[in-house]
């Protein structure tokens, strides 16, 4: 083979693996994105029919409550009603703060997609000192040397990266009764 087609096979080596590489990191960090999008929506929808069941738990004794303030006495009714209200509140403010575990998840995802996007850069950087030092008058078999460098350096940052992002996002689920009111 001639040195231009070494040299031809070298560099589209290296564009094509920059360009995979590179393609490859930002479609997990649009699918980390989407993820943590998603988590949130979750989140809020679960938060939102926590408080609303909270609301409609107190407004349901809200009747007994009043007579209560007014100096009435508790029917047997009312009594059955206020003394289920503290576990119906309760297990409603464990889900609340079990649905608020999103925090812990999207921090998770946002920390991967920070390393993805501080990898690519990092793996960019290199790319762009090794080739620095290559002028145009450069002799072609240095160039072959080089992008072999090159190369080998990428590729052992690629791996370390991929080898760093495996971990998965990780959920801890609160059990019930986690939290006691009243």
């Amino acid at each position: 083979m001639t040195r231009k087609k070494i040299l031809g096979s070298h560099v589209k080596r290296l564009l094509s693996g920059v360009s995979m590489h590179g393609r490859r990191h930002l479609t997990e960090v649009e699918t980390d994105l989407l993820q943590t999008e998603l988590l949130l929506e979750e989140a809020i929808d679960k938060l939102t029919a926590s408080f609303m069941a909270v609301h409609t738990a107190v407004g349901a004794r809200q009747e007994a409550i009043g007579r209560l303030l007014e100096g009435g006495a508790p029917t047997p009714e009312d009594r059955i009603l206020l003394s289920s209200m503290s576990g119906e509140v309760g297990t409603h403010v464990n889900t609340a703060i079990t649905s608020m575990q999103f925090q812990d998840m999207t921090a998770q995802l946002i920390e991967r997609t920070l390393r993805r996007v501080a990898g690519l850069r990092d793996f960019l950087g290199t790319l762009s000192e090794h080739g620095a030092d290559i002028a145009p008058e450069t002799d072609s078999d240095e160039i072959v040397e080089r992008l072999g460098k090159v190369s080998m350096a990428l590729a052992i940052q690629s791996l370390e990266l991929r080898s760093m992002l495996r971990r998965s996002v990780e959920q801890k689920h609160l059990e019930s009764g986690d939290v006691e009111l009243f």
